[in-house]
């Protein structure tokens, strides 16, 4: 099982690789008033996301409490962003479809992070 939490770890860079620059772009689309104020706070939320990802990929296998206080960090910055993504298909800043794409690229991510929270949880 140890393999398949590595191969986690390791798929979940990718994936939020993608979404990062999916986000991005999208950030830098939006009305300038909006790109200053819920565009840095969103940018910000997932630089945190994307450093704590870099950062469980670098921590020992018998640190498991740290790597769990980590990943519910990632989980919980996620759940910030859907928040943000909420706000930005009310306000119309962003189209159904784009709302769509990144909400499901989210949900990859999430899936990744809750098999990796269950997998220490488990095995703590």
């Amino acid at each position: 099982m140890a393999k398949k939490d590595e191969e986690n770890k390791l798929l979940l860079i990718p994936k939020s690789e993608k979404y990062a620059e999916y986000i991005i772009d999208l950030i830098i689309k939006l009305p300038r008033t909006e790109k200053f104020s819920i565009g840095n706070e969103y940018k910000s939320s997932l630089y945190k996301m994307l450093e704590r990802i870099m950062y469980i990929n670098k921590m020992s296998k018998e640190d498991k409490s740290k790597v769990i206080v980590t990943l519910n960090e990632i989980d919980a910055l996620l759940n910030t962003q859907r928040i943000y993504l909420r706000i930005m298909k009310k306000y119309k800043w962003i189209d159904e479809k784009k709302f769509n794409v990144a909400m499901n690229l989210i949900y990859e991510i999430g899936k990744i992070l809750g098999g990796l929270i269950k997998y220490y949880a488990k095995n703590n």
